[in-house]
């Protein structure tokens, strides 16, 4: 397992992604190396490009950005190992990664979309596992919601809840963010 993997989950405009940034800067205080912030969003319209300058605004300016929407191992792995100090890697958000992998493949079957979206999670797991680097990754939380109406909303709430119940499992330590308040559920008593 990495030295720490550690998940943030929360609503949407919870807060969620501040304090994992917060989580971050006081992780690369004591580990040696730089940031790599990995941004999965992609700014399809003038509000999510409001959003994503808001989130680079926000992040210190000597963090290494990472833009990639689908293909995360394939781009940080090399990252790490092409000699960058990267001691601590943040992957903001999860939910929105989960969303443009169903997005591409939303031709496909229910079961291969499934598939392509557990493999994706499980290389991420690996990819913690035989690296050095605390992650911190963020993911809403969609267990909290209504059920979708449509069937394309309702296969991503159930894909998410799958990646994030993952992700939890091998986690060091988990948070779920309400209205800006971090509660820690793992470790748990």
């Amino acid at each position: 397992m990495a030295s720490q993997l550690c998940l943030v989950l929360g609503g949407v405009r919870s807060g969620k992604s501040a304090f994992a940034e917060s989580k971050v800067a006081s992780l690369s205080q004591s580990n040696s190396g730089s940031v790599l912030y990995v941004a999965t969003g992609v700014a399809v319209d003038d509000e999510m490009k409001q959003r994503i300058q808001r989130h680079q605004e926000s992040r210190p300016k000597d963090w290494v950005t990472l833009e990639e929407p689908t293909d995360l191992v394939a781009k940080i792995a090399p990252l790490l190992s092409d000699g960058q100090d990267v001691g601590t890697v943040i992957i903001d958000s999860v939910d929105v990664w989960v969303a443009n992998l169903l997005m591409e493949h939303q031709a496909e079957s229910k079961e291969a979309i499934e598939k392509i979206v557990t493999d994706a999670a499980d290389q991420l797991l690996v990819l913690t596992a035989v690296s050095p680097q605390a992650y911190v990754m963020v993911s809403s939380e969609v267990g909290l919601s209504l059920v979708p109406p449509e069937p394309l909303g309702r296969r991503f709430q159930d894909l998410l809840g799958s990646v994030n119940q993952r992700l939890a499992a091998t986690a060091t330590e988990v948070y779920l963010v309400v209205a800006g308040i971090p509660a820690q559920i793992k470790p748990y008593d």
